[in-house]
């Protein structure tokens, strides 16, 4: 059998693992810095969020595609490369070190970059500024089965409270930082924006905190993702940016019903 000797099969696919590698870490670079790279399902700009966090999604995106692609070369370079062209039974090789433990480091190198971009960006989403920063707080109530909103920042307007037949409008201005307190009356409920690229956990007895601008004016629509019960699946709610001046008559309004 006419076999190409193991060291010049090696050479190449080392050869080729640094070219993936390196275009891979030059596409992940990019998608820190470019803005013409694809959301990959999500918006961009909508809000501080997405600011944070559309690259680190982008990134992980490219990576899996990266490491996908070199694990398809690997699998199939035996399968065309090696086919049995006879009787004759090929060289067999039991342990090979080099290659085991670079197939044990490569993973975690990985996994630990990934962690640590994670962990780096779910910390300054989740940062609570100090309360002379926060011009707006409003608590989210989450219960079986629908939304409550409160205005701290206006406490004389009072709260809007949804149902499944009539889910609640959460109003909120462009360009300014809002802190919502979410809690939950019954159940551990999901208070998510998927525009926004966020979600927290709404859960009985414990307040949590989140902060974010909100940058474009439109209507986003916002659910449940914990399933929380019968009517899980109407758990619905909107979320209306609109101008700081539309927002100040919003709340007078509210006042005044």
């Amino acid at each position: 059998m006419n076999l190409k000797p193991f060291g010049t099969i090696k050479k190449s696919l080392k050869s080729s693992a640094l070219y993936l590698v390196s275009g891979g870490s030059l596409l992940l670079l990019t998608s820190c810095s470019t803005e013409d790279i694809s959301g990959m399902g999500y918006p961009k700009n909508v809000s501080s969020v997405n600011d944070i966090s559309l690259p680190l999604w982008q990134g992980a995106w490219i990576a899996a595609g990266v490491v996908g692609i070199f694990t398809a070369i690997l699998i199939m370079w035996p399968v065309f490369r090696h086919r049995r062209k006879g009787d004759e039974v090929p060289k067999q090789t039991q342990y090979n070190v080099p290659v085991e433990v670079a197939y044990t480091v490569i993973p975690f190198i990985i996994v630990a970059v990934l962690f640590y971009f994670t962990a780096v960006k779910e910390s300054a989403i989740t940062k609570v500024s100090a309360d002379d920063k926060i011009s707006h707080v409003i608590d989210v109530n989450a219960m079986q089965w629908s939304w409550q909103f409160t205005y701290k920042d206006n406490p004389a307007a009072g709260t809007v409270t949804g149902t499944t037949a009539q889910p609640p409008t959460l109003v909120i201005p462009k360009g300014e930082r809002v802190r919502f307190n979410i809690t939950s009356t019954d159940v551990v409920h999901g208070f998510w924006i998927p525009a926004f690229m966020i979600q927290m956990q709404n859960l009985p007895g414990v307040k949590n905190h989140l902060e974010f601008t909100a940058n474009k004016i439109g209507t986003y629509p916002g659910r449940c993702n914990i399933l929380c019960g019968r009517a899980h699946s109407q758990m619905l709610f909107k979320v209306k940016v609109v101008s700081p001046n539309n927002y100040k008559k919003y709340i007078a309004n509210l006042k005044a019903a």
